[in-house]
C-alpha cells in the first residue's frame, strides 16, 4: 500500500490495553493496531486470546463505516489490513461515555437491579478515564468544573451517543442481538480554524454488551470477565450475523494464554 509504514519502522504514539497507535503515513493520521490482549477490572485480569484483535478490527470497521455513511462523524478512514485501521488524529476527551438500555454490570450492582431489566429510557453516564482511580463515574458538574469538556461539548457528546445508540439498537436487533449497553470515546478533530467532536476509539464486543435475543447468551467481553470461556467464538458469531467475516478469516482460537 502506497505510503504504508512497516511496523518495525513506525513510531509508537500510545499503547493501551487493547490497541496500539502508531504514527500515520500522512500528517493528521494514525494507524490503530488491534491487539489480542483481553483485560478486565483495570488489568487485574489479563490474557492473550488469539484472533480477538482481528475480529474487533473488522467489527469496528463495519460499524464505523456505517456510522460515517449516515452522517455520524468519526475518526475512521479505512482499514489497512486484518489488524489495523487508518484513523484521523484527534484530541481524546478524557471521558468514557456509557449508554445503557438494559440493567447490567455496574448499574445492576449500584442500584440493586436484576440484570436484564429494560430501563425506562436510555441512560447516559460519564466516567473519568483514569486507570489508577478505576475510571470513576462523574457528573456533568465535575466535567465542567475540571475543564474536561465544555457544556456545549457535553451536549454534542450526548447527542452523538444517542445517535450511535439508535443506529446500534436497530443494527443488532436486525440480526437477533439485544444491545444492552456500550461505551464510546470521543475526541476533538481540528480542521483549520474549526473543531468538532467526533467518535473515536472502537465499537466492538469489547465495548458493548450483546445478548442473543432468544437465549440471552452473552456475545461480548463478559465471557472473559466472568470466566465463561468461548470469547472468540462469541465474537465470531457477532461477525457472522453482521455478514462481515467468514469463520476462516480469524486464526482458530487456541484458548487464552494467561499473562502475569
Amino acid at each position: 500500500m502506497s505510503g504504508y509504514i512497516r511496523m518495525n519502522r513506525r513510531r509508537k504514539i500510545y499503547e493501551g490495553k487493547a490497541k496500539i497507535l502508531y504514527e500515520g503515513p500522512e500528517p493528521g493520521t494514525l494507524v490503530q493496531h488491534f491487539k489480542d490482549d483481553a483485560t478486565a477490572f483495570n488489568k487485574q485480569k489479563h490474557a492473550q486470546i488469539e484472533g480477538k484483535g482481528v475480529l474487533n478490527n473488522r467489527i469496528s470497521e463495519f460499524i464505523f463505516q456505517n456510522l460515517n455513511a449516515i452522517g455520524v462523524p468519526t475518526h475512521f478512514i479505512r482499514r489497512l489490513n486484518m489488524r489495523e485501521q487508518l484513523i484521523r488524529e484527534v484530541e481524546i476527551i478524557p471521558l468514557e461515555v456509557v449508554v445503557r438500555n438494559v440493567a447490567a454490570g455496574s448499574l445492576s450492582k449500584r442500584l440493586g437491579m436484576e440484570e436484564g431489566v429494560q430501563l425506562p429510557r436510555s441512560i447516559i453516564e460519564f466516567y473519568y478515564k483514569n486507570d489508577e482511580l478505576g475510571d470513576p463515574m462523574v457528573s456533568e458538574e465535575h466535567i465542567t468544573a475540571f475543564g474536561w469538556a465544555s457544556p456545549q461539548e457535553i451536549d454534542d457528546m450526548m447527542s452523538l451517543a444517542l445517535r450511535v445508540n439508535d443506529f446500534l439498537v436497530g443494527l443488532f436487533l436486525g440480526v437477533g442481538i439485544r444491545l444492552v449497553d456500550f461505551k464510546i470515546e470521543l475526541g476533538r478533530l481540528y480542521e483549520g480554524d474549526m473543531m468538532r467532536i467526533v467518535l473515536a476509539d472502537e465499537i466492538s464486543p469489547d465495548s458493548c454488551r450483546l445478548w442473543d435475543m432468544k437465549s440471552g447468551e452473552k456475545l461480548d467481553k463478559d465471557r472473559f470477565r466472568r470466566d465463561m470461556g468461548g470469547l472468540v467464538e462469541a465474537y465470531q458469531e457477532v461477525a457472522r450475523r453482521l455478514g462481515i467475516m467468514t469463520g476462516g478469516e480469524a486464526n482458530p482460537p487456541r484458548g487464552p494464554v494467561l499473562v502475569k
